[in-house]
């Protein structure tokens, strides 16, 4: 089982819904943060940072990452950067799925899958 944490909004590209991190990113930008939320995404996001492979550059553009059901301390800390965003009047969705699509990246806490039906497939 894989898991999602994604907003209504879509990736430009992927036209998937955007993830958690991107959300905040732009709550941010907005001014939309109170100091002490914006200090404890920051701490947050260096956890992430040294504790999840971020894949870089993927095979495709097109590929969106998915957490691995026992990535347990990692879906812990997203559940609450979801409260974080659902608390500024974004709804997230926790997407669940057996099949996250082509994946080309894969790591013990998390794919990068291509969503099946795209047109560009990896190589």
């Amino acid at each position: 089982m894989f898991l999602r944490f994604a907003v209504h909004a879509r990736h430009e590209t992927s036209q998937q819904g955007q993830g958690l991190f991107t959300a905040i990113y732009e709550l941010e930008e907005k001014g939309r943060l109170a100091e002490y939320e914006a200090a404890w995404f920051s701490e947050q996001e260096q956890w992430f940072n040294k504790h999840l492979e971020r894949p870089d550059p993927l095979k495709s553009p097109l590929a969106i990452l998915w957490f691995k059901s026992t990535a347990l301390e990692h879906i812990t800390r997203m559940r609450a950067l979801a409260a974080l965003v659902e608390h500024k009047d974004t709804v997230v969705e926790v997407i669940q799925t057996d099949r996250p699509g082509y994946v080309v990246y894969e790591d013990a806490y998390q794919v990068a899958a291509i969503p099946f039906g795209q047109d560009t497939l990896p190589q």
